[in-house]
């Protein structure tokens, strides 16, 4: 097998391309020969060394991936060799073949591809968890999705609109606007060029959103918090442009407004029989053809250096799914 091996997790550039023994499946594990991988921003971190899991090294990243079962574990019953599968584990999802706790794979159900099945757990469970258990969203709300081109953001304005919802995407060009609009948002916000409080105010006649879906954090928190409804929920999906928020208290008590937080990693932990019921509600939606993973293009495993260098160019709409 091969695989982008880190040994010293000081950025994207020491990666390395390199041959493995093809392991053998322990005890509860299998043996996945990878056809697709997508890129998300943990598996950015965690090469950096700035991500909250340190795996061991050497590991080869990559959180999540989908592909073939070539052999099984001891224990493991509910999977089979030739079975198409899907994974969110963390690592070794950027290579030729990867070890995986069996317990983490969702079998794919005939007709879910495997570049959708790649990028399919960590965006939709992420948003399903947020809108359906954490903001209980009614239909009829209004729900604000910030950094609405991105994965979970493109996954958050599906469910809401399926939800029932009004939705208004926050992005920060047209060209991602008009990809928010082709999904389903109601209204959209270029935040590069227009004021954010300005234009949510306009947009929902002075009321704000009942619901705030917020996977970015940083600059645009405060303003966003500051036009919510009252008796909103602000949903703390993320970070992905660097910082951390502080939001003064006071805001909460004069909104009537709840702070959210949202870890699905936790929730599938602490939960597993609602985590696994929200997932097969997800699975069904995406067979109905309710619900489908934005792709923003695929690439060859080995060119995972540039595809790292093109997420971090902020031009990613959607996911971007790495294929073997």
């Amino acid at each position: 097998m091969h695989a982008w091996l880190c040994e010293n997790p000081v950025g994207v550039d020491a990666l390395t391309w390199k041959e493995l023994p093809t392991p053998t499946p322990g005890k509860g594990e299998v043996l996945i020969a990878i056809k697709a991988a997508s890129l998300n921003f943990p598996d950015l971190l965690i090469v950096q060394n700035k991500y909250q899991m340190k795996p061991p090294l050497p590991f080869v990243p990559g959180s999540e991936y989908a592909g073939i079962v070539e052999a099984v574990g001891e224990g493991v019953s509910h999977l089979k060799v030739g079975q198409s599968v899907a994974c969110l584990s963390g690592t070794g999802g950027f290579g030729s073949h990867t070890l995986a706790p069996a317990a983490l794979c969702m079998p794919l159900p005939p007709g879910f591809p495997h570049v959708d099945a790649a990028a399919f757990i960590m965006i939709y469970a992420t948003s399903h968890h947020a809108l359906v258990d954490r903001a209980q969203l009614k239909a009829g709300e209004t729900v604000l999705v910030l950094g609405a081109a991105g994965g979970v953001g493109t996954s958050a304005i599906q469910i809401a609109k399926l939800m029932g919802a009004k939705v208004i995407a926050a992005a920060s060009t047209d060209e991602k606007c008009a990809l928010c609009k082709s999904i389903g948002a109601d209204i959209t916000i270029n935040y590069s060029t227009e004021n954010l409080r300005d234009a949510i105010k306009a947009a929902t006649d002075g009321k704000g959103p009942d619901v705030i879906y917020d996977p970015v954090g940083g600059d645009f928190a405060e303003p966003a918090f500051r036009s919510i409804a009252w008796r909103g929920r602000y949903l703390v999906v993320g970070f992905a442009s660097g910082p951390i928020p502080s939001l003064p208290l006071n805001l909460m008590l004069l909104k009537g407004a709840s702070i959210v937080g949202v870890f699905w990693g936790g929730f599938a932990k602490q939960e597993p029989k609602a985590s696994a019921a929200a997932m097969a509600e997800l699975a069904r939606w995406y067979l109905e053809g309710k619900i489908k993973p934005v792709i923003d293009r695929t690439m060859p495993m080995a060119e995972l250096k540039a595809a790292y260098a093109h997420m971090g160019s902020r031009g990613v709409m959607g996911k971007l799914v790495m294929v073997n």
